[in-house]
């Protein structure tokens, strides 16, 4: 049974009450002062302890989507099946199509109607990276008055660790872009939704990192060219944005800051403003402290030119760490950089917060955005 099945929640949860039930039942045994009765007590509260522990990790872990599996769990790398790749176009694609998944709506099993999520694995030609997606395509790439017109794309991304599947299990991205669709408030857009651990178990931060994964090439090149390639995407900036929460709106903010020619707006959901240095990471810059600087966005604002880009930073005035950051960042931010911002009375760094922000977070995207 998978890590996030239903089953094994409710079998830890069976496992928990029989065993607070069996400490009720035998501690009247067990009261006795000699060494066994001793170990049995410790024995059963161990394991009635970590019995809850395991019961309330499961059930976060459903909650927020933090582990996918229990490779993921462990740090142990998933290889995908063989499967036949999916041809398109002259030259084909890099894409391998994974499987199709419907789209959690009314009448969601019409792709022309409810849209539809592919799976697929995206191998960067320049980073050397393959990592899965998820590409929500709305109603309308399936509907013949949008025949043969091409759409926008946003890379949506999962903080760390993550899990892309959360994105529209929990914080329902294509549920949301199909009810702003209905209201006429945002125009069709191409979800790809990954996590940005492209390289696990290792947080790159969405860096080249000297010697080590090129995710930042992955994302801005590889990512970018191979899915325009497969579906009917604009290849250029002014039809590429980011959104991302927590690590997932650090990279959004700094790839499109960084790479103006690869995406042309950012969205971040409680985001960082630089990258951490922490057991997960390691060693980002390989000692170089320019590059180091180069990737603090608060720093690029003071030091380098501004790029034509649009921005979106949303915070809490309580609950979030990045409150006073956010403020620093909007004015900072310069011409012909443009800034906009949800900023809530009170929110945690969560799945609560950020499906409050995400309606017009996807608004604000995707009428910046033009195929």
């Amino acid at each position: 049974m998978g890590l996030t099945s239903q089953k094994v929640l409710l079998l830890a949860v069976l496992v928990a009450v029989a065993l607070f039930v069996l400490t009720i039942w035998l501690w009247p045994r067990l009261s006795k002062g000699n060494w066994r009765a001793v170990l049995g007590r410790i024995g059963l509260l161990v394991a009635t302890q970590l019995s809850l522990f395991a019961t309330i990790g499961l059930y976060a872990n459903n909650s927020f989507g933090f582990y996918a599996s229990w490779a993921d769990l462990f740090g142990q790398e998933q290889e995908p099946g063989v499967v036949t790749d999916y041809q398109t176009g002259p030259n084909g694609t890099k894409l391998r199509m994974l499987g199709t998944e419907r789209v959690s709506v009314q009448n969601g099993s019409r792709p022309a109607t409810g849209g539809r999520i592919d799976k697929v694995l995206v191998r960067g030609e320049h980073s050397q990276i393959a990592s899965p997606a998820y590409v929500y395509l709305p109603p309308q790439y399936f509907q013949k008055k949008y025949a043969g017109k091409k759409f926008p794309a946003a890379l949506v991304l999962t903080g760390y660790p993550g899990t892309a599947e959360a994105l529209y299990k929990k914080l329902h991205f294509p549920q949301t872009q199909h009810e702003l669709l209905k209201k006429q408030k945002m125009r069709p857009t191409v979800l790809v939704m990954m996590r940005p651990t492209v390289a696990p178990p290792r947080d790159t931060e969405c860096m080249d990192i000297p010697n080590g994964p090129q995710t930042e090439t992955f994302f801005t090149k590889d990512l970018r060219a191979d899915i325009s390639e497969h579906y009917r995407i604009g290849r250029e900036a002014k039809s590429w944005g980011v959104v991302g929460d927590s690590t997932g709106g650090y990279c959004a903010l700094k790839m499109t800051m960084r790479h103006p020619e690869a995406y042309s707006s950012a969205v971040a959901l409680s985001g960082a403003y630089k990258a951490p240095r922490d057991a997960t990471t390691g060693d980002l810059f390989g000692g170089n402290r320019q590059l180091e600087r180069e990737n603090n966005l608060l720093w690029r604002q003071r030091h380098l030119p501004a790029p034509p880009v649009n921005l979106l930073v949303t915070s809490s005035k309580q609950g979030e760490g990045n409150y006073q950051q956010t403020l620093r960042f909007i004015e900072q931010t310069k011409s012909p950089s443009r800034v906009s911002s949800i900023i809530l009375d009170s929110g945690g760094h969560n799945f609560n917060t950020w499906r409050r922000e995400i309606p017009a977070a996807l608004e604000w995207l995707g009428n910046h955005l033009r195929a």
